[in-house]
C-alpha cells in the first residue's frame, strides 16, 4: 500500500475530488447549520446500528473532507465532544501525527492521492499532546477508481494492546527462567557422565539420571502448561466428555499425595451420596484437582478439606441445571483481600515457594471450557478456599 502525496506523472486521482488542504476550514469549526445528532447517516438507520454502540471510535468524513459522525468512543478516545468536531475539516478534528512527528493527513492524502487506494492499515499514531491511538481508515468511493464519498476512520486506545504486550514480555521472561535451570542441570550430568562414567559408582550415576529424568518431567509440565495457556486463549482447548466419578477422582489424588510423604490424616475428603451423573474431560479433571490440591499441601497449612456436593448453576442460557461442586480448603494464612481479584491471572503466585503462577489461570480455562465456574475465598479457619462447579454436561442424546 502506497502511503505519500503520489505526486508522479503517471499516479491516477480521483477527478474533482479536493484535498484536504483545498477544503477551506471554517472559523468558527462548523459548516452550516448544527447536525441533528452526532452521528445521523441513513446507512446507520438502514441496518438498525447505533454508532454510539460501538466500542471502537468512529469518525466519518464526507466528500468534501467535513465530519459528519463522531460517535461516543471517539470523544472518549480523543477527549473532544462531538459538537466540537462536527462540520469541521477532519484533519483539524484529528490532527494526527506519525511516530516521527509528521502530520499523517498529508502524508496519505485521502482525497487527493492515488484514487485506486481503498484505505490505511492500523498503525499507532499520536493525539495532540502526544496519546497514541492506533488508527485505520477506509475509502468508500462511489465506483472502484471514483471519487471519494466517504472517509470512515476507526480509533482504539493502545491500553489493551500494551497490556497483551507487557503479558507476553512476562511469558517469554518466565518461560526463560523456568527452563534454564532444569535445561543446565541436564546439561551438566550429562557432559560430567559422559566424561567420566568410569570414575562414579553406580549409586551416582543411579542419582545423577534421577535428577536428569525430574529436571526433564518439569520441562515437560512447562512445555504442557504453555499449549494449554495457547488453546485457551484462542479458544480452542477441547473437552472430550466421558463420564466421570468425582469421588474416586478426589480420593485418587489424595491417595497419590499421601504415597509421596504427605500424612494421611492430613486430608479430609467428605462426599455427598447422591451425587448427579458427570460428563467431563477425565483428563482434564485430574489437572484441576492435581493443582487445586497441590496448591493447598505446597502453600496451605494444617488439615486439607475437600468437599464433593451436588450443587446447581445457572448455564449462558439462563436456565438452571445440576451440577457438582467441589471446594478444597487449607488452614494457612489465605489469601489476601487484595490479591483475590489476581489469583485466576497468569504469572500470580501466593509465596515464594516455587511455580510457574501459571496453574490457576490454567486451572480457571478449564473450568470455564467445562461451562463451570470457580471462585476463591476463605475458608472456616482462615485459609484459602477453592470452589469450582462443573454441569452434568450430559450429551445431548441422553437429555432429549
Amino acid at each position: 500500500m502506497t502511503v505519500g502525496t503520489n505526486s508522479s506523472p503517471g499516479a491516477t486521482k480521483a477527478a474533482g475530488t479536493p484535498s484536504l488542504a483545498a477544503v477551506p476550514a471554517q472559523g468558527a469549526g462548523r459548516a452550516g447549520p448544527a447536525a441533528p445528532g452526532p452521528c445521523d447517516l441513513p446507512e446507520f438507520a438502514t441496518i438498525g446500528i447505533d454508532p454510539d454502540d460501538l466500542p471502537d471510535g468512529l469518525v466519518v468524513a464526507d466528500d468534501t473532507g467535513r465530519v459528519i459522525c463522531f460517535n461516543s468512543a471517539a470523544a472518549r478516545i480523543t477527549a473532544l465532544a462531538p459538537g466540537e468536531a462536527l462540520g469541521v475539516r477532519i484533519d483539524r478534528a484529528l490532527p494526527l501525527e506519525d511516530l516521527d512527528g509528521r502530520r499523517w493527513w498529508a502524508l496519505t492524502d485521502p482525497y487527493g492521492g492515488l484514487a485506486t487506494r481503498r484505505g490505511q492499515p492500523e498503525r499507532n499514531l499520536l493525539l495532540p499532546g502526544g496519546r497514541e491511538v492506533l488508527v485505520s481508515a477506509r475509502y468508500v468511493r462511489t465506483h472502484p477508481t471514483g471519487p471519494l464519498r466517504r472517509l470512515v476512520v476507526t480509533l482504539r486506545g493502545t491500553e489493551a494492546r500494551r497490556r497483551t504486550e507487557r503479558s507476553h514480555a512476562e511469558l517469554i521472561a518466565t518461560v526463560a527462567h523456568e527452563l534454564r535451570s532444569p535445561l543446565t542441570s541436564v546439561k551438566g550430568f550429562t557432559a560430567t557422565l559422559l566424561a567420566k562414567w568410569e570414575r562414579f559408582t553406580d549409586d551416582q550415576k543411579r542419582l545423577m539420571l534421577e535428577t536428569v529424568d525430574a529436571d526433564a518431567n518439569r520441562v515437560t509440565r512447562l512445555i504442557a502448561e504453555l499449549l494449554d495457556i495457547s488453546r485457551i486463549d484462542s479458544g480452542r482447548l477441547e473437552v472430550r466428555r466421558q463420564p466421570v466419578d468425582m469421588a474416586t477422582a478426589v480420593g485418587r489424588h489424595v491417595q497419590a499425595l499421601t504415597a509421596n510423604g504427605q500424612a494421611p490424616d492430613r486430608f479430609l475428603l467428605r462426599v455427598s451420596r447422591e451425587l448427579p451423573d458427570l460428563w467431563a474431560d477425565p483428563d482434564k479433571i485430574d489437572q484441576i484437582l492435581g493443582n487445586l490440591l497441590e496448591n493447598a499441601v505446597r502453600h496451605g497449612e494444617g488439615t486439607v478439606t475437600i468437599d464433593v456436593s451436588p450443587t446447581s448453576l445457572t448455564n449462558a442460557a439462563g436456565k438452571t441445571e445440576k451440577g457438582t461442586a467441589v471446594t478444597v480448603t487449607d488452614e494457612g494464612p489465605g489469601i489476601p483481600e487484595e490479591s483475590m481479584g489476581r489469583v485466576f491471572t497468569r504469572f500470580w503466585r501466593g509465596s515464594k515457594r516455587g511455580g510457574t503462577g501459571l496453574g490457576l489461570y490454567i486451572v480457571k480455562g478449564i473450568v470455564e471450557a467445562h461451562g463451570g465456574t470457580i471462585t476463591v475465598g476463605r475458608g472456616p479457619g482462615g485459609g484459602a478456599e477453592f470452589r469450582f462447579i462443573l454441569p452434568v454436561g450430559a450429551p445431548a442424546y441422553l437429555t432429549q
